[in-house]
């Protein structure tokens, strides 16, 4: 059933899991997350990183012996208007699989697209220097990088083995990045969105006239 806070219909949100780990933590964020994204209306999918066979990008211009699973990746994120990124924090910085996956993509891929945050550690402090890192990394790609974020400290604690988040505002707050990523998307491509930045753009500076 539609929601009244809708996104709308066509909008994709793809959320890329940065572990290649069985039973990954990371995993189980950004399924919470994309769930978020889905109750605003959003088609979603999961880009689980350890099903896709990449290799380590040497920045060559001849691509023609690069496997199959680099152009499969670069399709999926091209066809989406909004994007979760989802990482463990491993010594104060996001995961190299995730790295090398995002090397291996581009402005093609990534450019103006709504990107959200999602991380997990091991420790109390959360992922936050893992997410700083990859806010940078968004904005360099000429990405919208949403202020909302989710840092998940000591996961252990707070994923059963099913994938269920014990803390009800961990759940809420991954959920929120993938309604504001949704919701963000939805904004860019709205033609009534566009019409409307058309308009204020062109607006006078006063509309009510001077004052005497």
């Amino acid at each position: 059933m539609k929601q009244k806070d809708q996104a709308g219909d066509g909008v994709v949100v793809v959320g890329i899991c940065g572990s290649i780990r069985r039973g990954s933590y990371t995993r189980m964020a950004v399924q919470i997350a994309l769930r978020g994204a889905q109750e605003l209306g959003a088609l979603t999918g999961l880009i689980d990183l350890k099903d896709y066979h990449l290799v380590f990008c040497d920045g060559k211009e001849d691509e023609s012996t690069l496997p199959e699973d680099v152009f499969k990746l670069r399709r999926e994120v091209s066809r989406a208007g909004g994007i979760i990124l989802g990482t463990p924090e491993y010594h104060g910085s996001f995961s190299g699989v995730l790295k090398n996956a995002l090397d291996l993509m581009g402005f093609d891929e990534i450019e103006g697209k709504m990107i959200g945050l999602v991380g997990v550690s091991g420790g109390a402090l959360g992922a936050v220097h893992a997410l700083n890192s990859l806010r940078a990394v968004g904005r360099a790609l000429h990405a919208w990088v949403i202020p909302e974020q989710a840092s998940i400290p000591e996961a252990w604690k707070v994923f059963d083995e099913s994938g269920t988040l014990k803390d009800s505002d961990l759940e809420k707050r991954l959920k929120e990045v993938g309604r504001q990523v949704a919701r963000f998307a939805y904004l860019h491509t709205s033609e009534k969105a566009q019409e409307f930045l058309r308009a204020w753009e062109g607006a006078p500076l006063n509309p009510g006239g001077a004052k005497e």
